[in-house]
């Protein structure tokens, strides 16, 4: 059984790590997660062959219930929802659960007198926080029950555990017994045991919470990159207008303030395909006013796919790559074909100009961030963007024959859904 978690454990870790060192760190949390359920199953068979009264296996139990809860990170929410787990599993007569400043969740015997939210009034549950060591109290007095009469507390002992993330207390674990002798050696060893998980699993959540936060700012940076790009190549297009039709020049200008008006209003990384379309053909509007009949374009959108979720600036990089390093150098007239489709629960995008194409030399570079200047700009950018949100799976693939053309697609899951924010 502890081998079929652990497995369980490393799978679902796996699953959700984040690129880089974060990721690394998250798996070797885990493997010591496995480490210590072992030792835990280890410690259950000493027991069993000797005198012990309480299975040590309700660790692991508690854990499997516990891990998707902890994903949360440590909070009111979820700590009752954790007490009652390890109180219902683990036959204690009441769990308590804090940070280090307040009760966050209290079930069981005396639970008329702990309230989320209470201060945390014993010297033994604070000293636990300063010293980040386990303690055990045998005394009613120790407990600092704030009934009016001692006597009418139902505790008898308990045993206070530290939660730890990353080395420091971030709360503790209280298990109490309601008779003085219950408090086992076994439920002691439970109690240390299971403080030890959780605080693994806190770190987990943690460091879990970080690498979503740093590929978020990640994806923010990259998104900065295309908002000033595609800026400045719209202000030479009006430049290079204003020379020789002022007023064509005018007009140009009211719509890339539309544009950016659009842009302010478009909340998140993720909008509906119809409202990226409005960025294209803003866009398009720009560049044919240098153009003229020179730049022609054509679309295949299905209608039922127009409220399908895409990234913010994904296509319209892709069409100003086509237009600046395809058809402009192009002697005569050039096509630029947009075209969107559903495969296997995917959405495929696929931007395709017959323009001068991209010498053999540089394609297997366009896509690399970083890489200088030229086709791979904004290219690369999307491509960067897209394996941020959805996985490495995802993201661009080009075709291009130098003097015939470039086939840019682009390939993301399938999503009705515009998340609030994201």
């Amino acid at each position: 059984m502890v081998l079929r978690f652990i497995i369980l454990l490393v799978v679902e870790s796996v699953i959700s790590l984040a690129a880089g060192s974060v990721g690394l760190i998250l798996l070797f949390l885990v493997l010591n997660t496995g480490y210590l359920l072992w030792r835990l199953e280890v410690q259950k068979k000493a027991v069993n062959e000797g005198q012990g009264t309480r299975n040590v296996d309700l660790s692991v139990k508690i854990a499997h219930e516990t891990l998707p809860l902890l994903r949360g990170g440590l909070n009111e929410q979820n700590a009752e929802s954790i007490a009652k787990i390890i109180k219902e599993i683990g036959q204690v007569a009441a769990v308590s659960i804090t940070d280090c400043e307040k009760q966050l969740a209290y079930l069981g015997a005396g639970c008329d007198q702990h309230h989320p939210g209470d201060k945390i009034l014993t010297a033994a549950t604070r000293e636990v926080i300063l010293t980040g060591q386990h303690k055990i109290v045998r005394t009613q007095k120790e407990l600092n029950c704030p009934r009016e009469s001692i006597c009418d507390c139902p505790l008898a002992e308990a045993i206070i555990v530290p939660l730890l993330c990353q080395g420091k207390v971030v709360g503790t674990m209280k298990l109490y017994e309601t008779r003085n002798g219950k408090l086992s050696p076994d439920l002691i060893r439970l109690g240390i045991g299971m403080g030890q998980l959780l605080g693994m699993q806190i770190e987990l959540a943690e460091l879990d919470h970080q690498a979503k936060l740093a590929a978020e700012a990640q994806l923010d940076a990259l998104q900065a990159q295309i908002n000033p790009h595609f800026f400045f190549n719209v202000l030479n297009t009006i430049v290079a207008t204003s020379r020789s039709n002022p007023n064509r020049a005018r007009r140009l200008l009211i719509h890339l303030a539309e544009f950016f008006r659009k842009t302010l209003k478009s909340k998140g990384a993720v909008i509906p395909l119809q409202e990226e379309l409005k960025f294209v053909h803003t866009y398009l509007i720009l560049e044919k006013a240098r153009f003229g009949r020179k730049l022609q374009v054509k679309q295949e959108i299905p209608q039922t796919l127009m409220h399908a979720a895409i990234p913010r600036l994904s296509i319209q990089p892709l069409v100003e790559n086509a237009v600046k390093h395809g058809i402009t150098p192009k002697i005569g007239n050039g096509i630029i074909n947009i075209r969107v489709e559903e495969k296997n629960s995917e959405l495929h995008v696929e931007v395709k100009d017959d323009g001068m194409g991209i010498p053999t030399e540089r394609l297997k570079d366009v896509l690399l961030p970083g890489v200088g200047s030229g086709n791979g700009v904004g290219m690369a950018n999307v491509h960067e963007r897209i394996r941020v949100m959805y996985g490495k799976e995802y993201g661009l693939v080009i075709e291009s024959t130098a003097g015939a053309g470039t086939s840019v697609r682009m390939t993301l899951p399938l999503s009705f859904t515009i998340e609030e924010g994201h």
